[in-house]
């Protein structure tokens, strides 16, 4: 009957009312405007400062209120994850020192254990550990393969050399020291080293200047120029 229709029609209303009152609310929740010139436009504003890593909508495309439209990360702070094996687990604890470097560059950073699994995988027989680095250059990308050193014990050593420095003459260790003209061979006396540097106990100062990642070209050379004078 047509009273039928009008209390019908009054019944759309109201609940046409409550949803505009609800969206309004939203909107104005979200910092919106409701006048009519902005409801084409929304800003998104994210809870935490970061950098959109993922984008998973296109323009133009409706989106409802649980849609996620964008990925976000917090790149500041990043975690080197790095598997250990069972039998080195005794030296990699929570707080130990360690050098991160880059397989891709000569990036290089120090850092502190901040993790260690308890558990070991069933198929590596490994524990997960996690190192925090600072990222303020963003120098450290997700998905980037690392070298993770642990530093057991730290002494001081005087006298250092790269370890690509240490030759033999005579079948003793020599440094090429830089004179004016070229090198000369310096007898030196070694201590520890940890694989890349070499402890020098005696036999050259600090500071001095010697040849590292070529020194064998300058023993190649000297030993030519000493087999051109014998002849």
């Amino acid at each position: 009957s047509p009273e039928q229709d009008v209390l019908q029609a009054q019944q759309t209303l109201r609940e046409a009312e409550i949803s505009v009152a609800n969206a309004t609310q939203k909107l104005l929740t979200l910092g919106a405007s409701t006048g009519s010139s902005s409801l084409g436009r929304l800003e998104l504003r994210a809870p935490f400062d970061g950098i959109v890593i993922e984008k998973h909508v296109t323009l133009g495309e409706a989106v409802r209120e649980d849609t996620t439209v964008f990925t976000i990360s917090d790149l500041s702070n990043v975690w080197a994850e790095l598997n250990v094996p069972a039998r080195d687990l005794s030296q990699v604890r929570v707080g130990e020192r360690v050098v991160v470097r880059a397989g891709a560059s000569d990036a290089t950073a120090d850092g502190r254990v901040s993790y260690v699994g308890s558990l070991l995988g069933e198929q590596t027989r490994t524990a997960r550990a996690r190192v925090v680095l600072p990222n303020p250059q963003d120098a450290w990308r997700p998905g980037l393969f690392v070298t993770v050193e642990v530093v057991a014990n730290e002494v001081n050593a005087p006298v250092t050399v790269a370890a690509s420095a240490i030759q033999t003459l005579a079948e003793k260790p020599v440094v090429f020291l830089k004179v004016e003209g070229g090198f000369v061979p310096q007898a030196v006396q070694l201590g520890r080293s940890d694989g890349k540097r070499v402890e020098v106990t005696s036999g050259l100062k600090p500071g001095a200047n010697y040849a590292a990642a070529g020194s064998f070209v300058v023993k190649a050379q000297q030993g030519k120029g000493s087999a051109t004078h014998t002849h």
